[in-house]
């Protein structure tokens, strides 16, 4: 296990119009406000288009809205992102996945994002999974 303790908590909130995509401005809003350890407190609003994979695939499904977000969740670094979205449709029906590009805004996307201070966030190559996962270090 790795873990590091924050010292302080930096907030940073926008809201996204339509047409952005979501992972983009996510990962923008990272890069334009120095965010080394951040992670999504709050996220509410509306996607025309989702794109995600799903539990155990190795494709993305697409998905045409309109939809609200459930919920939006995971951990940020100067150097990727890992978040997982939960959509809904007219008829209240579920689905969720991992955020990748492709998550069109339809009306609005109201998010806050953490960054704990003393702490850095990198996504590092892990043979064990083969995917690049999360290293926790102290800043200092």
């Amino acid at each position: 296990m790795q873990s590091a303790e924050s010292h302080s908590l930096r907030t940073v909130a926008a809201r996204l119009t339509p047409g952005e995509d979501l992972r983009d401005a996510i990962e923008r809003l990272a890069h334009e406000h120095h965010v080394e350890a951040g992670c999504v407190l709050s996220a509410v609003g509306s996607l025309t288009m989702a794109t995600m994979r799903l539990a155990g695939a190795e494709t993305f499904a697409k998905f045409s809205g309109p939809f609200e977000i459930v919920s939006l969740s995971g951990t940020i670094s100067p150097n990727g992102v890992h978040l997982h979205l939960s959509i809904s449709d007219a008829a209240g029906k579920t689905i969720g996945g991992h955020l990748v590009h492709g998550c069109v805004v339809h009306t609005t996307v109201e998010i806050v994002v953490a960054d704990m201070g003393g702490v850095r966030f990198a996504r590092v190559p892990d043979p064990a999974t083969g995917y690049k996962e999360l290293n926790i270090r102290g800043a200092g």
